[in-house]
């Protein structure tokens, strides 16, 4: 039998023109875009795994002027991004097994990430890592704390997990990333528990060893 988690690609292909008409798309996430925008240049590519119909989220980041790279596996969603904004790169794939073999300058899971099991969550961040260009800025959303919890969209059972946030943290200090701010259940965003990070140097790379260097 498949598990809640596996049945999350065929719930949004099935429901993608019912998901995007019942997506808020009063943007109250804009302040924390907003924050995860200013750590990236201007104009700079941004990957935007699980971006669902392209709206609100990498519409906003499209309307700033960034380069967006969407990636989400219903085929539907994708098609919906391709048609409102078919100068930028759309495509049918599972964040989980993604390659793309580039960095990005930002990365973005928002209310995606939160869709895999414990175990796909904790290899998820080798992704993340292969993604980032140096400095790269990484916004995603998850629980408040470790469990599963079971919601429902049309009709049908929609899984969620979470780690442990002293496990996020783990997580991404080992994958690379520091922590620029993390708030659990932000009532000013929808009760979303949001983490932002950051690709750090790697302490062996010829600008960390240039800058040592110079150090007095």
């Amino acid at each position: 039998m498949t598990s809640p988690s596996e049945q999350i690609i065929g719930l949004y292909t099935r429901h993608a023109a019912a998901w995007d008409r019942r997506r808020g798309k009063s943007l109250f996430e804009r302040p924390w875009l907003d924050r995860f925008t200013a750590l990236i240049p201007p104009g700079a590519d941004v990957l935007d795994l699980g971006c669902g119909s392209g709206e609100p989220m990498a519409a906003h980041l499209v309307g700033q002027g960034f380069r967006v790279t969407g990636v989400d596996s219903a085929p539907p969603l994708i098609e919906l991004c391709r048609a409102r904004f078919p100068e930028h790169d759309w495509r049918v794939a599972d964040m989980r097994t993604l390659s793309l073999g580039r960095g990005f300058a930002g990365i973005l899971a928002w209310d995606s990430f939160f869709h895999l099991d414990h175990g796909d969550q904790r290899r998820m961040f080798a992704v993340f890592r292969d993604h980032a260009a140096p400095g790269a800025a990484l916004m995603f959303t998850s629980g408040p704390h470790h469990g599963e919890a079971i919601g429902e969209f049309e009709g049908e059972p929609l899984f969620h997990a979470s780690l442990a946030p002293e496990e996020y943290r783990d997580l991404l200090s080992s994958h690379g990333f520091g922590v620029v701010d993390h708030v659990e259940n932000d009532p000013a965003c929808g009760n979303h528990t949001i983490w932002l990070a950051r690709r750090m140097p790697d302490p062996f790379s010829a600008s960390s060893a240039a800058l040592r260097e110079k150090t007095p």
